[in-house]
């Protein structure tokens, strides 16, 4: 195979692989069979190529009446196809093989046709060694499976020959329904203007050049045209040593193969066809970062990561008489759901209150509002297929969320330090001050049952037990107070982290949507490239 068929295939092979990861996204935009027409066109090219191209599939088609029959005789010498006045005489398809059966019978086997003639490469048929010529029901038979076998053979064969003649070279069923669609396999058709005798010589390179007109309007321009004639031989060897050439350069059947990939890739093109969409931009993924953080309540978890560390800190350093107090309050993270550290985020759900209508709509409108710019500019389908993709991405965006909300580590580790200390010091503070009160009420004891005064030390002019009561008790409220302070810092510290975090969760959440219609548009630019490449001449 050559280089440029085999990028030819190799691009419409990546066009059809691009196109059918995207076109469940593509539900009535297209042809529903137009990827398995083009898969049709490589799987057929695949066993063309296994079957060699020692051997040369030439059909003769045309009309009723043009004269196919007559010809394919003429050419191969011999009364090898039925010739009649009743219409139509070619039943069934001929082949004529010229040369040893060989690949011919395998080729023929493919092609479905069963009528063989076997030539020996002498005499009208010497130089034809390797052609295998087909002689094809009329197009315009009123017998359907006439039509039939002549719609699957032209679909296989190498070299379309189309038999006309002067009444009938304009027929519209002909050049509608089959040169038209084969603009692309101009390298592998001639056409045989047959019957040429019945023209006067004034009206012949008139009708040669109204054809020749017709032809480039089907999009042939510059196919050959032979006129010919198999009543009287004119023209016939003209066209046999065409036939003769193509045969012996063996390479007709790429050609061939070639041109269905191009119609193929062009087919792919008038459906999907599109200038390159833009993508995701910066400024859809930022807005729609920020309706999805809203809507998360980043900064409502953020608040309670702060107040849940004021909260634990105040229950380990507060003043120890009082901080009781601190575990009657729920913990604002356990209240929704985020205290464990070592959650599974795929098992576990939070308590987080739902969005509110506001916050789902502004997340619906700033998804929508990325599908229509990831699109902006390219045709359809693919503005459809990318603003599917966006909308049904965003379906999962709730549960995405959550899991990405339980899945970020808020709550610390670990207890920082100082919370030890000051839970040491403020137990110290409290035996102190419990010391100097039992000491005060030893005194009272003493005094209430008139026993001997014990001596009393003095701190100054305070004694030591009021001293020491008072102190302590002071000093652990004065600890308590700054450990609050303390706590305040630390919980600002953790809740401008906690909200770092949870805005990379929700970027990371912002991928949900932004990833399929990322995948969405690369497969249009992959998909129109590739059909480009494989349709250009």
């Amino acid at each position: 195979m050559s280089a440029g068929a085999a990028s030819r295939f190799a691009a419409l092979e990546a066009a059809v692989a691009a196109l059918e990861e995207v076109e469940p996204d593509l539900p009535g935009s297209t042809p529903e069979d137009l990827t398995l027409r083009a898969r049709d066109v490589l799987e057929r090219a695949s066993r063309r190529r296994e079957l060699g191209a020692a051997r040369t599939a030439v059909a003769l088609a045309g009309a009723t009446g043009t004269g196919k029959s007559s010809l394919f005789n003429a050419l191969l010498g011999g009364e090898h196809a039925s010739v009649g006045v009743r219409r139509p005489t070619t039943s069934a398809p001929v082949a004529g093989v010229v040369g040893e059966d060989g690949e011919a019978a395998a080729l023929l086997d493919w092609l479905g046709v069963e009528n063989r003639v076997l030539l020996e490469p002498r005499g009208t048929a010497a130089g034809l060694d390797g052609l295998v010529l087909l002689d094809l029901p009329d197009v315009d038979s009123v017998e359907l499976e006439h039509g039939r076998s002549v719609d699957r053979l032209a679909e296989v064969v190498d070299v379309f020959v189309w038999v006309v003649d002067p009444e009938k070279y304009a027929d519209n069923l002909l050049h509608r329904r089959y040169l038209r669609p084969m603009a692309t396999h101009a390298e592998v058709t001639l056409v045989a203007l047959n019957r040429f005798d019945i023209l006067k010589e004034a009206d012949r390179a008139l009708v040669v050049a109204d054809l020749r007109r017709l032809l480039a309007e089907d999009g042939l321009p510059g196919v050959p045209v032979l006129a010919t004639c198999a009543r009287t031989g004119e023209g016939v060897a003209q066209l046999r040593e065409r036939l003769a050439t193509i045969v012996r350069g063996r390479a007709a059947a790429e050609a061939r193969l070639e041109a269905d990939a191009q119609a193929a890739g062009r087919a792919l093109l008038a459906c999907y066809d599109s200038e390159p969409p833009p993508g995701v931009g910066s400024a859809q993924r930022r807005v729609l970062t920020s309706a999805i953080a809203e809507a998360a309540g980043v900064d409502a978890v953020a608040e309670a990561v702060g107040a849940s560390y004021r909260m634990r800190a105040r229950s380990q350093t507060g003043w120890p008489p009082t901080r009781w107090l601190a575990r009657l309050r729920p913990d604002p993270l356990r209240r929704l759901g985020l205290v464990r550290a070592d959650a599974d985020p795929d098992l576990t759900r939070s308590s987080r209150p739902g969005p509110t209508p506001v916050q789902r709509a502004r997340v619906a409108s700033a998804v929508r509002r990325l599908g229509h710019a990831a699109g902006e500019g390219a045709s359809e389908p693919w503005r459809t297929a990318i603003r599917a993709a966006a909308a049904a991405a965003a379906e999962d965006l709730t549960d995405a969320l959550d899991r990405a909300i339980v899945a970020t580590p808020l709550a610390e580790p670990a207890p920082p330090r100082w919370w030890a200390a000051g839970r040491a010091a403020q137990r110290l503070l409290l035996v102190t001050a419990l010391a100097g009160l039992a000491w005060l009420a030893v005194l009272a004891a003493v005094g209430y049952l008139q026993l001997p005064e014990l001596p009393l030390p003095h701190l100054g002019t305070v004694p030591w037990p009021t001293a020491l009561t008072l102190g302590g008790a002071l000093a652990g409220v004065l600890l308590a107070l700054l450990a609050r302070l303390l706590a305040g810092v630390g919980a600002a510290r953790r809740a401008r982290t906690a909200r770092r975090r949870l805005a990379e969760a929700v970027t990371g959440v912002a991928d949900v949507v932004v990833l399929p219609v990322d995948g969405a548009v690369e497969r249009c630019r992959r998909v129109v490239a590739a059909a480009r490449q494989a349709a250009a001449d």
